[in-house]
C-alpha cells in the first residue's frame, strides 16, 4: 500500500483511535503534529503490531492509502467552515494530487432522475468546463452526478468522486464500473468513511456530510437542476447550503424561458429568487469561472509532515 504519510506506524495509530471519534473531537485531541506525535510513542507497544496489520492493507480494503491534515498532500481547509465541518482523516484512491489546487476544482450536482434533455444541456456544460481545464467533482450518484464523471472522462479530463461509503464498498452499485473508470484515468476516489455505518441515522447522515466536502474542496458548486424539498429529489441542497456557509461560488443551471413551469427546475428557481449570491451559469461565463481565484482556497504556508524516529 501507497503512503502519502511518511511514518505508517502514526497512520496506524490514527485508524485505531479516530475512526470513532467525530472530526471536531480528532481537531480537539489532536490540534498539532507533535500532539499526535506524543500520544503515538505514549502507546509505543502498541504500534508494531499495528504497523505491521496496517501495511498489510487489512484496515482500508480499496484504498490506496489516507491522508490527514499534517499530510503534504492534504486540501486547504476553507476557514470558513466551522471545526466540526473539517475533515481529518480522508481515505483515497487515485490520484490525490487533485486535492493540491482547489482553485481548479468546480462541483456539478443534481437530481437523480434527469430527463435526457437535462442530460445533454449538463453534459455541454461540463464538457466546457472540462476544456477549459476544471476538475469536475461530484458525489458518484445516480443522474446527474454520474452523467458529470462520465462527460468529464469522455473529455479526458480529470474527475473526483467524494462518496458516501467505503472505497471496498461504493456506493451505489451500479455506479461501481464508472468509480473504476474514474480512478484508471488519474482521477481520484475520496472517502472519510473505512467502516460500514452503524444504523441508518448514520447512513442517511453519511450523504449530507458528502456533500458538504462537494462544496468544501472546490471554488464553485454548480447545480444543474434539482425539485424542492418535498417535491422529489432535492438533495442537492445540502451541497448548496454548505457552499452558502463557506462563501464557496454558487451557480445554477437555469433557463427561464424553458425551464419556469418544470418541477425538476424548482430548487434552482427557489435560490435564483431568494439568495442574492446565486448565479446562472451562462456558457459564456464558464472560462471567467475557470479563472477566478478565491483567496481562502491558496495555500497559506507549506504543511508539516510527521516524523516518528
Amino acid at each position: 500500500m501507497s503512503l502519502n504519510f511518511s511514518n505508517a506506524a502514526l497512520y496506524a495509530y490514527l485508524v485505531k483511535e479516530v475512526l470513532h471519534m467525530t472530526n471536531a473531537q480528532c481537531w480537539k485531541r489532536f490540534p498539532t503534529p507533535g500532539d499526535l506525535e506524543r500520544e503515538a510513542r505514549a502507546h509505543g507497544e502498541t504500534l508494531e503490531a499495528l504497523t505491521d496489520l496496517f501495511t498489510a492493507g487489512t484496515p482500508l480494503p480499496g484504498a490506496d492509502g489516507m491522508i490527514c491534515p499534517f499530510d503534504e498532500a492534504f486540501p486547504v481547509l476553507n476557514p470558513a467552515a466551522p471545526m466540526g465541518e473539517r475533515p481529518f482523516l480522508l481515505f483515497y484512491r487515485g490520484n490525490v494530487s487533485l486535492l493540491g489546487d482547489l482553485n481548479r476544482n468546480v462541483a456539478v450536482i443534481g437530481a437523480v432522475d434527469p430527463d435526457e434533455a437535462v442530460r445533454e444541456r449538463e453534459r455541454a456544460i461540463v464538457g466546457r468546463l472540462t476544456e477549459e481545464g476544471l476538475t469536475i467533482v461530484s458525489g458518484l450518484a445516480k443522474g446527474c452526478d454520474a452523467a458529470a464523471h462520465q462527460m468529464c472522462l469522455e473529455k479526458n479530463g480529470k474527475t473526483i468522486a467524494i462518496l458516501p461509503s467505503q472505497l471496498g464498498k461504493i456506493y451505489p452499485a451500479q455506479n461501481r464500473p464508472l468509480a473504476e473508470q474514474i480512478a484508471e484515468a488519474d482521477g481520484l476516489l475520496l472517502t472519510e468513511y473505512a467502516k460500514e455505518a452503524a444504523g441508518r441515522n448514520e447512513s442517511v447522515k453519511r450523504f449530507t456530510d458528502r456533500d458538504r466536502l462537494q462544496a468544501l474542496f472546490t471554488k464553485a458548486v454548480i447545480l444543474i437542476a434539482s425539485h424542492r424539498r418535498g417535491e422529489g429529489d432535492s438533495g442537492s441542497r445540502y451541497a448548496m447550503e454548505s457552499a452558502k456557509k463557506y462563501r464557496t461560488g454558487r451557480y445554477v443551471m437555469y433557463n427561464k424561458e424553458q425551464d419556469f413551469d418544470k418541477p425538476l427546475f424548482g430548487l434552482n428557481q427557489d435560490l435564483l429568487r431568494d439568495e442574492p449570491g446565486v448565479r446562472v451559469l451562462f456558457p459564456s461565463k464558464i472560462r471567467e469561472l475557470a479563472e477566478e481565484q478565491d483567496p481562502a482556497l491558496l495555500p497559506g504556508g507549506e504543511q508539516i509532515r510527521l516524523e516518528l524516529s
